[in-house]
């Protein structure tokens, strides 16, 4: 038997439980990992919502983490037992052990710690995907960032930084403002003092943006859109603030692009996925990107980590540790 942080219904935080699960052996193609640290996402809280459906319930929540190998499946040729591992895109994290597909875990650079890697993963491979796929940045780019201090964001910045890109991000404290300008976002508004979309277009000189990287979704659409150039892009790849309404394709003015991308597409083959995560070990071995575990939770106390992430309490990244 494991612990498992599960849900038997979706809801608020309060529908985490922790169970005790019976945990069968890995199955073709599979291997087991002792978990040494999970990540903490936003997605977790729509899957937890029923934002974003499930297939079955009861579940077990979380999309990243990082371990050991502990056991092989029937046919698995690319890891061995002791190797130290990481995942960022598979359903089930919230254990103290879990089995997953081979084809979906990737090996862990001993440079990487195993709480850094739980932290990383989906978020950073996120911003690589925005930044190399969805949108090629560059030097000439100029971008708006929403919630440039999160853990997403404190990626981003710097990563727009080693890119050279011009980053404008959005906070909701000046302590959130001063924490992205640490870490290479160019310029910081305040959305809770300043109109960001005033701000933008002076920071622009009117010109708008090459493009939108928006997590937060109903409180800042339709705003958003009107920070772009021409033929810009508009980037939805997150709902903190709760989903984007249905809207006429008209508000598209200025012959706009919208995608709202995710990083299962992006990383849908196992040469895909290794290719996103050789690039964020890279970019961290180099010391271009710094991650910054900012809060860690016992695995037993998901649900408060859960409430902290929904009340914007929390800076940086978040992980939960058996």
């Amino acid at each position: 038997m494991v612990h498992a942080i599960r849900i038997h219904a979706t809801g608020g935080p309060e529908v985490l439980r922790l169970d005790d699960i019976e945990l069968a052996p890995p199955g073709p193609g599979e291997v087991r990992i002792r978990q040494r640290a999970m990540g903490l996402n936003f997605i977790d809280t729509y899957q937890r919502s029923g934002l974003y459906k499930l297939a079955a319930l009861p579940a077990v929540l979380g999309m990243e983490g990082a371990g050991d190998v502990v056991a092989l499946g029937e046919g698995v040729v690319d890891f061995s037992v002791g190797d130290r591992v990481a995942y960022g895109t598979e359903l089930g994290g919230y254990a103290e052990e879990r089995n997953v597909r081979a084809d979906r875990i990737v090996p862990l650079p001993e440079a990487v710690s195993y709480e850094t890697a739980a932290a990383m993963m989906l978020q950073g491979m996120t911003v690589r995907y925005l930044f190399r796929e969805t949108f090629d940045v560059g030097p000439q780019t100029v971008m708006l960032f929403h919630a440039a201090a999160g853990g997403v964001g404190l990626i981003a910045c710097q990563w727009a930084k080693a890119l050279g890109a011009t980053m404008i991000g959005t906070v909701g404290s000046p302590e959130k403002a001063a924490l992205a300008q640490a870490h290479g976002c160019t310029h910081v508004i305040d959305y809770r003092t300043e109109n960001f979309v005033e701000r933008v277009r002076a920071i622009t000189n009117g010109r708008g943006c090459d493009v939108v990287y928006d997590s937060i979704g109903r409180d800042t659409f339709p705003q958003s859109l009107d920070c772009l150039k021409p033929k810009g892009l508009w980037v939805s790849f997150g709902n903190a603030s709760g989903p984007v309404p249905p809207f006429d394709l008209t508000q598209l003015k200025g012959s706009l692009f919208a995608t709202r991308p995710s990083l299962m597409a992006y990383t849908a083959t196992a040469l895909q996925l290794r290719a996103n995560a050789a690039d964020l070990f890279a970019h961290v071995a180099a010391g271009r990107i710094s991650i910054r575990v900012n809060q860690t939770y016992p695995l037993a106390e998901a649900e408060r980590a859960h409430r902290d992430m929904e009340g914007r309490k929390t800076t940086g990244s978040s992980i939960l540790v058996a």
